[in-house]
């Protein structure tokens, strides 16, 4: 590097004109270096409110998702809250119906057992006094009120169910006589 004092002491025309081209690169040095730094500041600036913007946007972004998080906490608290509901309103249903099962197995248990005792103390009526003519005039009340073949067809399977000499009060004599009955009206 050349200082002052030497340029001022020189007496050299080349000497100078040396310095002075050396100057005078030197200074186009320092303008291109000048001009290379402010653009670097300049795309510094445009990164810096790149950043900025950048950032904003991403605050903007963190805000609204914190929003939508404390929504979604709040709408699943509710529905926590609701299926809880819904819970206690299950098993309240469920005890009850176990309840009720409960009740209605006793009440069999006594049913059954009332008529289990009342079955033991039916006993078929003694017929045996009857007359095949006095099984007729039963049979003949037995189909009174029939009034049209559905009918008839009808109260003929409902009394050989009832009086089917299998059944313990049923009577094989009497069964004879709705058959007999049953195929004259049929006819």
């Amino acid at each position: 590097m050349i200082d002052l004092e030497t340029i001022v002491q020189c007496e050299d025309r080349d000497k100078l004109k040396e310095i002075k081209i050396f100057l005078f690169q030197e200074n186009l040095r320092l303008s291109a270096e000048k001009q290379r730094l402010e653009s670097e500041r300049k795309e510094l600036k445009n990164l810096q409110e790149s950043f900025m913007k950048d950032r904003v946007s991403l605050r903007d972004e963190l805000n609204e998702l914190n929003r939508r998080t404390s929504q979604e906490r709040q709408r699943l608290r509710q529905e926590n809250l609701f299926f809880d509901k819904k819970m206690e309103i299950l098993k309240d249903g469920f005890r009850t119906l176990e309840e009720d099962r409960r009740k209605f197995e006793r009440e069999k248990e006594e049913f059954d057992s009332s008529r289990r005792l009342s079955m033991s103390d039916i006993q078929a009526p003694d017929l045996s006094h009857l007359t095949e003519s006095d099984f007729d005039s039963i049979a003949c009340v037995l189909f009174s009120n029939v009034t049209s073949p559905q009918m008839l067809r009808k109260r003929y399977k409902d009394l050989v169910k009832i009086f089917h000499p299998d059944n313990q009060c049923g009577d094989e004599r009497l069964v004879r006589a709705i058959n007999k009955e049953y195929r004259r009206r049929k006819a």
